[in-house]
């Protein structure tokens, strides 16, 4: 296994970059019931994206772990967050994708809890209404002290740091979202009736690694954390042994 306990490893790619003669290639790191999936969907941007996201994924496990991508099993948690399947007494890989319009992310680590989210800067999120009914009152109050015209990416940096968490925990949107807050300058949280060692476990990220997009990274520890940005020949290689290994470019931070 290529990375130790204490590192994480985030992958991201951006879908319209990949050419089309290079679909076949992910779709084939794919196994048989996401190829059936994938195949099912009517939307050609969401199938690829959908293909993009997992074969990600895949990809980044063979890197750690020197499996074939195809080799990878999941099962369903408490609240459906995907698990990857390891053998008795290996190591626990813990993964977790995300994706938007036109970017897709992997996020891997060993053992520690991990949750990722990217969004689209120019997506209608209708910030403040959305705000208002879920978030902290201290984020609602951080949004209505910005201009009108920075309100709309701040609220996707809540969000996207809002999803990872909760992502993270396993829950997904049962866990409400009023119940943490986040400040965004310095990066900080603040727990609801969570103790204080519970909460100063969890270290959170966020990164720009494309014009266009934001992305956020929970992880309960204090890991090393690595940002890739791939592409498909790159990614497509991997499993194909040590000398090809991908060596992507790395994200830009805010």
């Amino acid at each position: 296994m290529s990375v130790k306990p204490g590192q994480a490893e985030v992958w991201w790619m951006a879908v319209e970059a990949v050419e089309d003669s290079r679909w076949p290639r992910l779709f084939a790191l794919l196994d048989d019931s996401e190829r059936h999936r994938a195949g099912r969907m009517g939307d050609e941007g969401q199938r690829r994206t959908y293909v993009a996201a997992h074969a990600l994924g895949r990809g980044l496990l063979s890197h750690w772990a020197g499996q074939a991508p195809q080799h990878w099993r999941f099962v369903a948690g408490e609240h459906g967050k995907p698990e990857v399947v390891t053998t008795v007494g290996q190591p626990r890989l813990r993964l977790n994708l995300s994706h938007t319009r036109g970017l897709v992310a992997a996020a891997l680590t060993l053992d520690h809890d991990i949750g990722i989210d990217v969004e689209w800067l120019d997506r209608k999120a209708a910030g403040m209404a959305v705000a208002r009914r879920f978030f902290a009152a201290d984020e609602c109050r951080q949004l209505e002290q910005l201009e009108p015209e920075r309100q709309d990416e701040a609220f996707l940096w809540f969000w996207t740091l809002k999803e990872a968490y909760v992502k993270a925990i396993g829950k997904g949107l049962a866990q409400p979202l009023a119940s943490f807050a986040f400040t965004l300058e310095p990066l900080s949280i603040r727990f609801d009736h969570v103790p204080a060692v519970e909460a100063g476990r969890w270290h959170f990220y966020r990164f720009r690694p494309a014009a266009r997009h934001v992305m956020a990274l929970a992880v309960a520890g204090d890991v090393a954390v690595k940002i890739v940005g791939q592409d498909a020949d790159g990614l497509a290689r991997v499993g194909g042994g040590p000398d090809y290994f991908p060596m992507g470019a790395p994200a830009v931070r805010p």
